[in-house]
């Protein structure tokens, strides 16, 4: 599935396989140091000592912080996004993908090894400096993600063709966004049933629901 936004980074694009050890190292040491410390915390000198390279070494691949903590976040985004539209393609209805949507956020930042989440909750700028402005925008980037995903289900006529599914695409971004983040009293996010009843009362049937009838 073709990811919505890519990063360039130089430092990965490399021809010799040592080379490639030495950067999957330098980035599997980051993503430790950035799970265990955020991304402030994290120092250039920390992770070349836990990768086993000299400074020199990593600045021959990374020119600075920023770019070898984009380089990381990149390889999380692609990681995560990779495998969750994986598990959601061997779903067959709309709404057990939604209900699954959220089980998989709610793990993304509860996991101390999937940070996107995480990171963009706890420290905005610093996220939006390393990545860069194509990989900061959660809405946009949760939207492009579950567009084929509307797709298929308006194909499937789970979703009244009316339905502008650009739009559906970032309400229900912004739905994932709040059941998975913002504690509420009537559902219990944690509780597949739970949000499977809630998916199926509430958020079908205005997709099935023809927005003509609305104005």
């Amino acid at each position: 599935m073709p990811l919505p936004w890519r990063l360039e980074a130089k430092a990965r694009r490399v021809s010799e396989a040592p080379t490639v050890s030495v950067v999957d190292r330098l980035l599997d040491a980051a993503e430790k140091l950035l799970a265990s410390k955020g991304i402030r915390a994290t120092t250039v000198s920390e992770v070349a000592e836990a990768a086993g390279v000299s400074r020199a070494w990593l600045y021959r691949h990374f020119p600075d912080k920023p770019a070898l903590i984009g380089a990381a976040i990149v390889r999380l985004n692609e990681t995560f996004w990779q495998d969750a539209g994986a598990e959601l393609e061997r779903i067959g209805t709309f709404a057990e993908q939604i209900a699954a949507g959220v089980r998989i956020g709610r793990g993304a930042y509860d996991d101390p090894g999937a940070l996107l989440l995480r990171l963009r909750t706890d420290e905005p700028e610093e996220f939006a400096a390393c990545a860069g402005a194509g990989v900061s925008g959660l809405v946009p980037d949760l939207a492009a993600f579950w567009r084929p995903f509307v797709e298929a289900a308006a194909a499937r006529g789970e979703i009244h063709p009316g339905h502008d599914l650009a739009e559906v695409s970032e309400w229900l971004a912004r739905v994932l966004i709040s059941l998975g983040t913002v504690p509420g009293e009537t559902i219990d996010p944690d509780d597949p049933a739970a949000v499977l009843r809630w998916v199926r009362t509430y958020f079908l049937p205005a997709l099935r629901a023809d927005p003509a009838a609305a104005h």
